[in-house]
């Protein structure tokens, strides 16, 4: 999946407008304009379309940590400078306060089963032994999940007390 996709799938399952967008990098300390959402939602064959660094996914998923959970004392977390999709399951999962228990429901939502082991190996260090890479269709399943959960059920972020 691109960066670009995982952007668009978060702004739908979540509603999130313009405004709300650029509040979310502010929240990472980034300013963005409308122009520059505009150009990174666009589809791959429009001829404006640009894609979205790992680094500014980073600050977006960073900035949606801020924004959902509140910010950390002291300075903010760096973002990655390469993105893998363990990295922004890891952030959404935390952006959303998910409990291992609460992603294998979500999964299920997409009729994607998975057990608790396999599901923690993919939050495990890389070097770690039982480190699993989290391939494209486990992320985007965990995005169809979320978006069975919160967007298809009526809800939309300002049910969830977004700030």
């Amino acid at each position: 999946m691109t960066n670009n996709d995982v952007l668009r799938r978060v702004r739908y399952i979540f509603d999130f407008n313009d405004a709300k967008m650029i509040a979310i990098f502010a929240a990472a300390d980034e300013v963005v304009t409308r122009e520059q959402i505009s150009i990174w939602l666009k589809k791959e064959e429009d001829e404006d379309y640009l894609n979205l660094t790992d680094t500014q996914m980073a600050i977006f998923l960073n900035g949606l940590i801020n924004v959902k959970r509140g910010k950390k004392d002291g300075p903010q977390h760096p973002p990655e400078k390469r993105l893998t999709n363990n990295i922004i399951f890891m952030k959404l999962k935390i952006a959303l306060n998910l409990k291992a228990e609460d992603v294998l429901a979500i999964m299920n939502l997409a009729e994607f089963h998975l057990s608790k082991h396999e599901l923690s190996a993919f939050f495990r260090k890389a070097e770690h032994k039982h480190y699993r890479e989290c391939k494209d269709q486990i992320l985007r399943n965990f995005l169809k999940g979320l978006q069975l959960k919160y967007r298809q059920s009526g809800k939309t972020t300002t049910q969830y007390q977004w700030k």
